[in-house]
């Protein structure tokens, strides 16, 4: 729930980006007799697609991420995220620790990470130079 209304780093990505794309463009857009709703879905999505998947990746990341949230909220041990798990996996094998199992969990459970970054490595990286100099 607390991650809801977003974060405050999107909020102020997004609004920059958003800032950038010219007036002038939405200004003939509306003169051609297109409403708003028409201008946002064929014009300015299209625009913000680099950023929309830069926010997507990282909020993706994230939540995939985040130990102490479902740390605190839940308590069912059968819905408890992957770090949780992980966790749970090394205190319960502290004694006779081997630490080949626990890295080969880690890459597992990293590697839909790895994926997601690869299948949008082109969006991901053109959303992340926004604003900066070519």
């Amino acid at each position: 729930m607390p991650a809801l209304f977003g974060s405050a780093f999107y909020t102020f990505l997004l609004r920059q980006f958003l800032l950038q794309i010219p007036k002038d463009l939405l200004d003939a857009a509306r003169m051609d007799g297109a409403s708003e709703w028409r201008i946002l879905w064929t014009i300015v999505f299209p625009q913000a697609r680099a950023a929309l998947v830069t926010v997507g990746i990282f909020a993706a990341v994230g939540a995939w991420n985040d130990f102490l949230g479902p740390l605190i909220y839940l308590q069912d041990q059968s819905v408890q995220t992957l770090s949780i798990g992980l966790q749970v996996f090394r205190l319960n094998n502290s004694q006779d620790f081997q630490f080949n199992q626990l890295m080969a969990a880690s890459v597992l459970i990293i590697l839909p990470l790895v994926i997601l970054f690869f299948v949008f490595q082109r969006t991901f990286l053109k959303g992340v130079q926004i604003g900066s100099f070519k």
